[in-house]
């Protein structure tokens, strides 16, 4: 299966498959997300803000991702994971509280004291650069669907097919070029994948804001 050269081009691919939407509002979720989503604002000249969220760690391995957070959203955990590890969710409260405060200082960084785009009564795109257990897009989800938008699209390259699978039940529609069989990691379906700091954030949602 041929790989996307970088997030710019999975973007631009992906915004010819929603030009139909009409006066969308697009969040990314930072970082990566942000890099997609550039094109696609640009193509349907929409406004571009990120939807901030952290993932919820399991304590001994913070790799694995036990929930989620967004801002404006409460914690969405894998309770089927959580409970064959044993815990619950005020085992991880600790966790919580930290990514809380990491999310709040990115809010900070990436927006100020700007508050998120109204989303109530509007057509909201979700974007991210790919799907592997969809924890943060679900969490983003929940959060964006508590602001009563008129639907709500999310939009990835890549994701692993049981996941995109799951996370059509949270949204209006799912938008997604690639479920590769041999999903592995979301990096392995990009030729460049570099990981991208707050400053390059800052950058591209000013680019956009031009």
């Amino acid at each position: 299966m041929e790989l996307f050269a970088d997030r710019a081009q999975a973007g631009e691919l992906l915004a010819e498959r929603l030009e139909d939407v009409r006066d969308p509002v697009v969040l990314a979720l930072p970082r990566g997300g942000v890099a997609v989503a550039l094109p696609i604002a640009r193509r349907l000249g929409a406004p571009l803000d990120v939807l901030v969220t952290r993932k919820i760690g399991y304590p001994p391995t913070p790799e694995l991702g036990v929930g989620a957070i967004a801002e404006g959203g409460e914690p969405v955990f894998d309770h089927t994971l959580l409970r064959r590890l044993g815990m619950t969710p005020e085992s991880v409260a600790d966790v919580v509280d930290k990514e809380r405060r990491e999310l709040a200082r990115r809010v900070l960084a990436y927006r100020g004291d700007r508050p998120l785009p109204a989303l109530e009564g509007r057509e909201v795109i979700v974007v991210d650069d790919g799907l592997a257990t969809g924890g943060t897009a679900r969490a983003a989800l929940r959060a964006v669907a508590a602001a009563k938008p008129a639907r709500v699209t999310l939009a990835v390259p890549v994701g692993a097919r049981e996941t995109v699978g799951s996370l059509r039940q949270e949204a209006d529609e799912v938008v997604v070029l690639r479920t590769p069989i041999d999903f592995r990691a979301v990096g392995q379906w990009y030729e460049h994948f570099d990981q991208l700091t707050d400053a390059d954030v800052l950058e591209l949602l000013d680019r956009a804001r031009r």
